[in-house]
């Protein structure tokens, strides 16, 4: 998933903190983005710069950033990091270039499998169509993943924020419906509807009360222990009457066991890779393993309802 699990602590951090960058964004913007030197700065903006909403302000910012770094480095001190985040080479109107990296190419590999599932598994198995909405719900959620990581805005961070954790509760969805769903429809539509009603609670309290990135980590945190544990479960029930049990495990195991990645928390190799992109990258491999056991466990469910054997 595109869960994104980054604590910021507010806005502020110690670099933009700094008087030297304070006054460096100040003098900057002063002198080049206003006028004739605004209008010039425009002209001049690669296109792509100005379609992802690049401003000279932004510009600033950015330059402002290095010159602090720069001091900082001369000085013996640590990097900081600048409104949250650490400082990241841009590439092209790349904000976060190897996250926006990994995010696509965690897409493409939801993508591809999600092909290879539909002309794999006939629309007749059981759990056909809830895999597949779950799929379009992944791609969605790394889409909006590869986005914010290109360009940091109030919208595009919401969007990954939520978009993550539909992907972990609709997770919960799909374990509820194999494991319950199939011999007690009315258990996962009951399951289903307290999971939309906590997602909309979730989001309207993230958007209309507080957006406190403490409590939105927890939250997913927290469901995502109950996916873990959920599988798990079904998981060590079935180790003697499925070959492939142990996909699942290892997906669910490798999902949580990776994502502690990112409490290592260094600033960018290369100011360019950091703790969260080398998550991201870790996490494509996973969906080959992820849907070799949908496939399976989808053609085993086919196999199974033609025979009239109960599923367990």
């Amino acid at each position: 998933e595109g869960t994104a699990l980054r604590l910021k602590l507010g806005m502020s951090s110690q670099g933009d903190k700094e008087p030297v960058y304070r006054d460096c964004v100040k003098q900057c913007v002063r002198t080049n983005c206003t006028g004739a030197r605004l209008r010039g700065f425009q002209s001049a903006q690669p296109q792509y710069m100005a379609l992802t909403g690049w401003t000279c302000r932004d510009d600033c910012r950015y330059q402002c950033m290095w010159t602090t770094v720069g001091l900082y480095q001369a000085e013996g001190y640590r990097v900081p990091q600048f409104h949250g985040k650490w400082p990241f080479a841009r590439f092209l109107c790349f904000e976060e270039p190897a996250s926006a990296l990994a995010s696509l190419l965690n897409g493409l590999a939801c993508l591809l499998m999600l092909l290879r599932y539909r002309s794999t598994v006939p629309r007749q198995s059981p759990m056909y169509h809830t895999i597949n909405a779950f799929s379009l719900v992944s791609l969605n959620a790394w889409f909006w993943s590869t986005v914010f990581h290109t360009r940091d805005t109030y919208l595009t961070e919401k969007m990954d924020y939520f978009c993550a954790t539909a992907v972990i509760l609709y997770s919960i969805y799909l374990c509820c419906v194999r494991t319950l769903g199939l011999r007690r429809p009315g258990v996962s539509s009951m399951v289903g509807v307290l999971l939309i009603l906590a997602f909309t609670s979730h989001v309207s309290y993230l958007t209309f009360v507080s957006f406190d990135y403490g409590y939105n980590m927890a939250a997913n945190a927290t469901i995502g222990m109950v996916n873990l544990l959920w599988w798990l479960c079904w998981c060590w029930q079935n180790r003697r009457t499925l070959p492939y049990w142990w996909k699942c495990g290892l997906v669910v195991m490798l999902l949580h066991g990776l994502a502690l990645l990112e409490l290592l928390d260094f600033p960018p190799m290369l100011w360019i890779l950091d703790a969260h992109a080398v998550w991201h990258l870790s996490t494509i491999p996973v969906h080959f393993l992820f849907y070799s056991f949908l496939i399976d466990d989808s053609l085993y469910l086919l196999n199974t309802e033609k025979m009239g054997v109960k599923v367990e």
